[in-house]
């Protein structure tokens, strides 16, 4: 017969809820708090039963969350999510926003004002930021 050894009686604690929890990448102390344990309890007993911390047992099974994610972004580019299409084009196939700027005379312009001292080029700066303002 077993014999009580006094403290409390062993939390049971569903590891298939955990798993799910840390698929979508919630901390060990958020998991511990949904389950209503402390972060400790819960660390404990994952050493218990699988021989490894929380932060490894983390790492294998947080990888089953980014497999979700992933399938879900595919499927919302398939059916024709534009914005999925675009940042999927970025992330897998290179693909980036251009932006073509236009440039002309710049290097007059540098050879016009090469000759002036400093306080001589401000001065022209802002007689040509006149000039803007009055168009």
């Amino acid at each position: 017969m077993a014999t009580n050894k006094g403290g409390r009686p062993k939390k049971r604690i569903n590891f298939e809820t955990v798993d799910k929890l840390c698929g979508l990448h919630c901390t060990g102390e958020e998991i511990a708090a949904f389950l209503g344990i402390d972060y400790d309890t819960l660390n404990a007993r994952i050493k218990e039963k699988y021989d490894v911390g929380f932060s490894e047992y983390y790492k294998k099974k947080k990888g089953f969350g980014k497999v979700s994610l992933r399938r879900m972004q595919w499927e919302a580019a398939r059916s024709g999510n534009i914005t999925m299409l675009i940042w999927l084009g970025k992330q897998y196939l290179g693909q980036s926003d251009k932006q073509e700027i236009a440039h002309s005379g710049g290097l007059e312009l540098t050879e016009k004002f090469k000759h002036l001292s400093d306080e001589e080029l401000k001065e022209e700066m802002q007689r040509l930021d006149a000039l803007d303002d009055d168009e």
